[in-house]
C-alpha cells in the first residue's frame, strides 16, 4: 500500500487550522508552514467574538491543541516557503525553518529563560502596547509551546543558556530547509491590518490617544498588556469619552482601497458593548458611513448596541482629528451627513476600525505558486458564486482572508470546504 499524497497549508490562523484538522481527520498527512513562530494568527489577539460575544481563546485554544497532537498533521512553525515546483499533479515544496535558537524537541516552555533576559522590546502580539523579552512565547497558549530567540535585539549576554535546565537553548543553531512532497496546496495565509499611519488626517501615530482597533482589542483582553483595564496611553487615565470611527482603509479610493472590510461595523459595535461593560458611565459615539449588518444575527446586535447599550451612532465621515496639547484630548470634525451640519467634538480617545487587506506575503507567495490576485490585491477563485476555493491552477485552493474580507464563521467554513476539495484532489492523483 503506497502512502497517501499530503495536504500542505500555507498560513496557521483559524482558517489553516481548521483546513488542516479537516483535511487530517479524512486521513490525510497535513504540514501546516506559519512564518511566526506559534498558530493562532489575528484571532488569538481577540478577548470576544461578534456577535456572540464568546470567548474567542477558548473557541480557538482547543483546536489548536488539537494541531499539536493530531499524529497526521506535521507543524512547521517559524517557517516560510521558499520554493514550489509543479511535480506531475502535485507538488515540491521547498520550505525554510529559521533558526529559533532553542531546540524544540528540549524545550519545555517554562519560562525560566524569560524570566532571566535582561532586554525588553514591545510585543508585537499586543501591538506593541506590551513588552517582551528578547527570548520570548508570543502568548501564553502559544502552540507550540516552545521559545524562540529573537536576533536582532538578544545581547548574547546567555544568560537565557545558563538557567535553562533542560539544555534547551542553542546559539549556533542554523537555519534549515526542508523538502516536501505534496499532493495539493490550500493557501490561508489571512490579512494584515490597514496602516492607519496612510490616513494622515486622524493622527495615528502623532497622538498617542488615537489607537487602532486591533489596539483596543489587546487592551479589552485579560491577558492583554493592561489585564482589560481601559487606560489612556498618554496617561494611564481611565477615558470617559470615546469615539470610533469606521472605514479607515476601507471603501476608500484615495488610497487605493475601494472595497468594503466586511467585518469592521461589527467588531466596533463587539468593543463597545465591552467598554460600556467595563468602563462605568463612559460615553461612546461611532461615526460611520453605513452599518452592514449582513449576517445571521447582527441586526439584532447593531439594535442592541443603540437601544441596551445607548450607543450614539453618528452618520457621517470624519474628516480630521486634532489633539489639544494641553490635555492630549483630541477634537474629532465630522459632518452629519443627517443634518449637513459640519461639527467638532471632544474626546479622550478615538479609535480607527481599520480595515482588512492583503497580507504582506501573498504577492511573492502567488507569483511563487502562479496564481492570480485580483486588483484589490487577494487570491483570485475560479468563481466567487460556483468554485469560490479552487484557484485557476489545478491542486491549489484557498480560504478564509486570504481570498478577500470576511469574517471568522465564513472563513472557517470557507476552510472545511477547502480541506475537502484539497484531499479529493490529492488522491485522485493517487488513484492515476
Amino acid at each position: 500500500m503506497t502512502e497517501q499524497p499530503a495536504v500542505l497549508v500555507i498560513g496557521g490562523g483559524i482558517t489553516g487550522i481548521q483546513a488542516a484538522l479537516d483535511a487530517a481527520e479524512l486521513g490525510t498527512k497535513v504540514y501546516i508552514v506559519e512564518r511566526k513562530p506559534s498558530i493562532g494568527g489575528h484571532m488569538a489577539m481577540l478577548d470576544k467574538t461578534f456577535p456572540t460575544m464568546d470567548c474567542s481563546a477558548c473557541i480557538l485554544t482547543p483546536k489548536m491543541v488539537d494541531v499539536t497532537r493530531h499524529p497526521d498533521i506535521e507543524l512547521l512553525t517559524y517557517s516560510e516557503v521558499q520554493k514550489v515546483k509543479k511535480n506531475g499533479r502535485g507538488f515540491k515544496v521547498q520550505v525554510l525553518r529559521k533558526a529559533r535558537k532553542v531546540d524544540e524537541s528540549k524545550c519545555t516552555g517554562c519560562g525560566i529563560c524569560a524570566i532571566h533576559c535582561p532586554v525588553e522590546v514591545p510585543n508585537e502580539f499586543d501591538q506593541g502596547l506590551g513588552i517582551r523579552k528578547a527570548i520570548y512565547v508570543p502568548f501564553p497558549q502559544a502552540a507550540p509551546l516552545r521559545y524562540t530567540i529573537d536576533e536582532e535585539h538578544c545581547m548574547e549576554c546567555e544568560l537565557c543558556k545558563r538557567v535553562c535546565q533542560s539544555g534547551a537553548i542553542d546559539l549556533d543553531q542554523q537555519p534549515q530547509t526542508v523538502d516536501l512532497s505534496v499532493g495539493s496546496i490550500i493557501v490561508a495565509t489571512g490579512f494584515q491590518a490597514f496602516d492607519a499611519r496612510k490616513k494622515h488626517e486622524y493622527g495615528y501615530g502623532r497622538y498617542p490617544n488615537v489607537v487602532t482597533s486591533l489596539e483596543l482589542e489587546r487592551l479589552l483582553s485579560a491577558s492583554g498588556p493592561v489585564a482589560g483595564h481601559i487606560l489612556r496611553p498618554s496617561d494611564g487615565r481611565i477615558p470617559r469619552r470615546i469615539a470610533v470611527v469606521q472605514c479607515v482603509g476601507s471603501r476608500d479610493r484615495q488610497i487605493g482601497n475601494p472595497y468594503c472590510s466586511r467585518v469592521c461595523c461589527m467588531y466596533a459595535i463587539k468593543n463597545v458593548i465591552l467598554l460600556k461593560e467595563h468602563v462605568i458611565n463612559v460615553d461612546v459615539s461611532i461615526y460611520y458611513m453605513d452599518i452592514r449588518a449582513y449576517g445571521k444575527g447582527f441586526e439584532e446586535f447593531y439594535q442592541r448596541a443603540r437601544e441596551e447599550f445607548g450607543i450614539r451612532f453618528v452618520r457621517g465621515r470624519v474628516s480630521r482629528i486634532m489633539e489639544v496639547p494641553e490635555t492630549r484630548n483630541l477634537i474629532v470634525r465630522a459632518e452629519d451627513t443627517d443634518t449637513g451640519k459640519i461639527f467638532d467634538r471632544e474626546f479622550d480617545i478615538a479609535v480607527l476600525s481599520v480595515g482588512l487587506s492583503p497580507d504582506e506575503g501573498i504577492r511573492a507567495l502567488g507569483e511563487m505558486l502562479d496564481i492570480p490576485l485580483d486588483e484589490d490585491g487577494f487570491v483570485e477563485e475560479m468563481d466567487v458564486k460556483t468554485d469560490p476555493v479552487r484557484t485557476p491552477v489545478e491542486g491549489i485552493f484557498v480560504a478564509g482572508v486570504a481570498e478577500g474580507p470576511k469574517d471568522i464563521p465564513d472563513s472557517v467554513a470557507d476552510a472545511s470546504a477547502a480541506a475537502m476539495r484539497a484531499v479529493t484532489y490529492a488522491r485522485a492523483g493517487e488513484a492515476k
